[in-house]
């Protein structure tokens, strides 16, 4: 009796002892589960204000490009400019070679005194003429003859001074001067080359940089939003153009702000874009013609959605980001963006919604669609990775 007593205490003890050890082996284990949860930081998406620039490879030219051609023919004797000089109206750039035009001038100059001599001969003449004829000494036809010769010869004199005028201004070809302000481009020839008016190259070109014009084309699907915004009218939509900037070839942004003046009325078939005309400023002469840079045309939303770029991934040209539920479950969202964007965030306008919840760390690293994790702000994970650095 006594020791089946004993037996029936053991076995209690048994008991006792093994639902000890089973809850104290789930007490552990759904502690090591709950320390194994990984910590990631997760931002709410709120309303901001999205200012993000379009960008359109640009062409710079100046407000007035005039190529310099020679009126005469002839070889150059002088040089008088070099490539890049700055010049003023009516400055001397090339000498072509003056000694037959000159002596064209004299010809021209010695035929007027001829004409001029003819005309005097002929008036003395007519003069005498008509006196004779009203004493009846002569005919009517000799003193329409002689008035006659007075009026040919008169044409004689207006020919030979057209003449002299033509050999003159042939003359002050020979010096060929800049017609506008400018910066003289590259020059071609030089001295001892044959130049003539029909040569297919210019002497040089003469750029007005004191404003420079920007032109960049305009995708349809950006000129139709604009053109509704404006009711249809093109001069609505120049009004409503913002002012642009210009990134110049090195990067950096041009420290004039520019302003679109011109938009064509004509889509081109073959680029399916339109052409757009934006004005510089060029106080420093730092714009030049020929040059080229990109358009930075802004757009702005007063109600977006903006997330960082890092808090997405891509897959077959598709981007994602992973929201975080109430239970901290993390799913996959696909989304849509702007295809502008300033390097670091993007603008979205489908997939996400104002209030929701998004991984912004280990995105197309660690986060996986429906893992568990333990969502903390911004604040907490730079204070860890501080905490890691200092250990």
């Amino acid at each position: 009796m006594k020791m089946r007593k004993s037996m029936i205490i053991l076995s209690q003890r048994l008991i006792v002892i093994m639902l000890g050890t089973t809850l104290f082996a789930c007490g552990n284990k759904q502690a090591g589960h709950q320390a194994g949860v990984p910590e990631y930081a997760v931002v709410t998406i709120e309303p901001s204000v999205s200012k993000l620039n379009n960008s359109y490879p640009a062409t710079i030219k100046g407000c007035q490009d005039v190529e310099i051609r020679p009126n005469v023919s002839g070889f150059i004797t002088k040089l008088c400019v070099d490539e890049g000089s700055v010049v003023k109206k009516g400055q001397t750039l090339f000498v072509i070679d003056p000694v037959q035009y000159e002596e064209a001038v004299n010809v021209a100059r010695a035929a007027v005194k001829v004409a001029e001599a003819g005309v005097a001969t002929a008036a003395l003449t007519a003069e005498n003429k008509k006196m004779l004829a009203q004493k009846n000494i002569i005919s009517q036809y000799e003193l329409q003859t002689a008035e006659n010769t007075l009026a040919q010869q008169k044409a004689n004199l207006a020919q030979a001074e057209a003449q002299l005028i033509n050999a003159e201004k042939n003359l002050s070809y020979t010096q060929v001067s800049s017609p506008v302000d400018g910066v003289i481009g590259k020059i071609p020839y030089r001295v001892g080359s044959l130049v003539s008016p029909s040569m297919t190259t210019p002497l040089t070109t003469v750029s007005d940089n004191s404003k420079m014009f920007v032109y960049f084309s305009m995708n349809e699907k950006d000129l139709l939003k604009l053109t509704r915004q404006s009711n249809g009218a093109t001069q609505g939509v120049l009004n409503q153009m913002p002012a642009v900037e210009l990134q110049l070839i090195d990067g950096s942004i041009y420290s004039e702000k520019g302003k679109i003046e011109t938009l064509s009325g004509v889509i081109d078939q073959t680029t399916g874009s339109a052409s757009v005309r934006a004005t510089f400023p060029n106080p420093n002469g730092i714009l030049r013609s020929g040059g080229s840079g990109v358009i930075l045309l802004p757009e702005e939303s007063d109600n977006a959605i903006i997330i960082p770029q890092k808090a997405t991934s891509e897959i077959q040209d598709k981007k994602f980001a992973f929201i975080v539920t109430d239970s901290a479950i993390v799913k996959t969202r696909e989304i849509t963006i702007l295809p502008i964007n300033d390097g670091k965030n993007y603008v979205v306008t489908s997939g996400l919604n104002i209030g929701d919840r998004i991984v912004v760390e280990g995105v197309g690293t660690s986060v996986r669609d429906g893992m568990s994790i333990k969502p903390i702000t911004l604040a907490e994970s730079a204070a860890k990775r501080q905490q890691a650095i200092a250990r």
